[in-house]
C-alpha cells in the first residue's frame, strides 16, 4: 500500500453495522453460507469531519495514481487513457453515490492490505490498518452463482484475456469462440474482465473467480454477474495499483 494515499470524500454510509459469516476454510463455490463461521461486526461510517457528497469541497479528494490531484468524483471517474485504450467516463447519474470510491472508518481484526468483500451490501473494502478502509462499490453474482470464503490474490493482470469456463460455455454455446482451445477473448474495452483482473486462489488452486473491471458500470451495486466480483474500470485500476500478489481476500 502507498504511504501517501490521497483523501477521498466520504458519502453517508447507509449501513452502520456490517456483520457476516466469515469462513475459515477453503473457498466455497456456489455456496451462500459455510460451516464453522463466526460473526464479526464492523462499524463502518464516514470518518469524523469528512464532508458528504453534497458538501464536496474543491480540495483534493483523490487521484488514480496519488500524484495528479483531482477535485471531484467527475474527475475520478472521468475518461482515462490506459494501456493504449481510452476508457470512457462513468455516467455517475447511473451509479448510486453509495458505490462511489470513498474512505470509511473500520473496526475489525484484519491486517492492513486485506480485502473484505460484503456481497450483501455490494461493497469491497481495502483495510488500511489505521482505523480506516478504502471502500469500493461492486457488482456480485446472481443467486445460484454466489460464493464465499477465504482466498488470496495469486495473480494480477492488466487488460486480461477472458476465457469462459466450460460450464458457462455449456449454458451459452455462443461463447465457444472464446474457449481455451480457441485462445480466449483478447483484452479490450468489450472484454467482460475489463481493465484489470485479480485472480483468486485457494489452497494453491485457481477458484476460477475474479475481482475484475467491467464496461457495464451501471451493474455496480447489483447482482448480475456469473459469480465474479466486478468493479468500475476506474476503481479496479486504482485497487490494482494499491495491492500486491498474495493479498488475502475474505468474501462474505
Amino acid at each position: 500500500m502507498r504511504s501517501h494515499d490521497a483523501t477521498l470524500v466520504a458519502a453517508p454510509n447507509r449501513r452502520q453495522v456490517l456483520g457476516g459469516a466469515f469462513s475459515r476454510g477453503i473457498l466455497g463455490v456456489a455456496t451462500l453460507a459455510l460451516a464453522g463461521c463466526e460473526t464479526l461486526p464492523r462499524f463502518l461510517q464516514p470518518a469524523a469531519g469528512w464532508p458528504t457528497i453534497g458538501e464536496r469541497p474543491q480540495a483534493d479528494i483523490g487521484s488514480q495514481n496519488n500524484e495528479v490531484p483531482v477535485s471531484s468524483y467527475a474527475a475520478i471517474y472521468g475518461q482515462l487513457e490506459d494501456g493504449g485504450f481510452s476508457i470512457p467516463a462513468i455516467d455517475l447519474a447511473k451509479v448510486d453515490p453509495e458505490f462511489y470510491r470513498q474512505m470509511v472508518t473500520w473496526s475489525g481484526p484484519e491486517r492492513a492490505g486485506t480485502l473484505v468483500v460484503d456481497t450483501t451490501a455490494r461493497h469491497l473494502f481495502l483495510v488500511r490498518g489505521d482505523g480506516t478502509a478504502l471502500r469500493y462499490g461492486v457488482g456480485v453474482g446472481r443467486e445460484g452463482f454466489a460464493w464465499s470464503g477465504n482466498g488470496v490474490i495469486q495473480w494480477k493482470q492488466k487488460w486480461p484475456k477472458w476465457t469462459p469456463p466450460d460450464e458457462m460455455i455449456a449454458r451459452k454455446p455462443e461463447l465457444q469462440q472464446y474457449s481455451a482451445e480457441n485462445g480466449g477473448m483478447p483484452g479490450g474495452l468489450e472484454n467482460p474482465l475489463g481493465a484489470r483482473a485479480l485472480y483468486i486462489f485457494s489452497g494453491g488452486v485457481d477458484t476460477l473467480f475474479r475481482i475484475h473491471g467491467t464496461p457495464e458500470f451501471w451493474s455496480i451495486g447489483k447482482a448480475v454477474s456469473s459469480g465474479c466480483i466486478r468493479m468500475m474500470n476506474q476503481d479496479v485500476i486504482d485497487l490494482y495499483d494499491r495491492i500486491a500478489a498474495q493479498t488475502s481476500v475474505i468474501v462474505m
